[in-house]
């Protein structure tokens, strides 16, 4: 069964065709046309149009209000490999990893074989740890996994 979230969101993707880096959107005339509250637009907005996924957003209030969704241009492989590697930190939910790497995917650094592989090496089930720890963990392994990445010929066809 699909969410709903991901409805909103794929809807949204194809409004922004690979040529259109930006769109604008009424936030009232989403939440209309999918039939539900303008937060869970919001909601949707919020987890999957972020900098770790490649999107800028920009919002105005009030009566003329509208929601501006911004693609940002892929900066070189290298900077956006340093920018997720920042982003870690010492710690970070298989859930938020799974994003980066889908990020990963969709710039074709890595192949959707090599994201699945990536997945499944991050996954809570990988190792029985308490959670705090295997969130230190994903972080690590994820980290040496964009390292490994950033010093590989940047030659990847997804």
């Amino acid at each position: 069964m699909r969410l709903l979230s991901d409805s909103i969101e794929d809807f949204i993707k194809a409004l922004m065709a690979d040529e259109t880096p930006e769109i604008e959107l009424r936030r009232n005339e989403l939440a209309e046309h999918f039939q539900c509250a303008p937060s869970q637009i919001n909601y949707v907005l919020a987890t999957r149009f972020t900098p770790d996924h490649g999107y800028v957003i920009e919002s105005r209030r009030g009566g003329g209000g509208y929601i501006r969704i911004v693609r940002m241009a892929s900066s070189s492989r290298e900077e956006l490999l340093q920018s997720l590697y920042q982003r870690i930190g010492m710690s970070i939910s298989a859930g938020d990893a799974a994003k980066i790497i889908e990020h990963l995917k969709s710039e074709k650094i890595v192949t959707a074989d090599e994201a699945q592989l990536m997945l499944a090496a991050l996954s809570p089930q990988a190792v029985p740890l308490p959670l705090g720890m295997k969130d230190a963990l994903c972080a690590g392994t994820l980290r040496s996994m964009i390292l490994a990445l950033a010093k590989r010929r940047p030659s990847v066809q997804a």
